[in-house]
């Protein structure tokens, strides 16, 4: 029983720390493939946020598309994670702008 109990502990300790993180944003990118939508999310997933127990990121790829997840404690400290992360979106799109798409790997 004791197991279940602490189980529990976590589910509870989840939906707390979901709760605490009122303030979302999320959003879609589209690029021309998969690969170039992976290359992006591998370059943009390296970095953590400075506040993790106050933001919180998360970056998936769905086909063609980057999607971004934020959430956070206060307004500006989501703005401040977005405005971050729209910076270096741009980065990595002009950079495949200017170098090419990324190839797909061979099957």
């Amino acid at each position: 029983r004791r197991p279940r109990c602490r189980r529990e502990t976590r589910i509870s300790r989840v939906r707390l720390m979901t709760e605490a993180k009122p303030y979302t944003f999320t959003t879609k990118v589209p690029f021309s493939s998969a690969a170039d939508a992976e290359a992006v999310c591998a370059t943009l997933s390296v970095d953590n946020e400075l506040q993790p127990d106050k933001v919180t990121k998360k970056l998936s790829v769905e086909g063609n598309e980057l999607v971004a997840e934020f959430s956070a404690t206060e307004t500006r400290l989501l703005r401040a994670a977005v405005a971050a992360f729209l910076d270096l979106l741009n980065l990595s799109t002009r950079t495949l702008e200017k170098f090419g798409s990324v190839e797909a790997p061979a099957a």
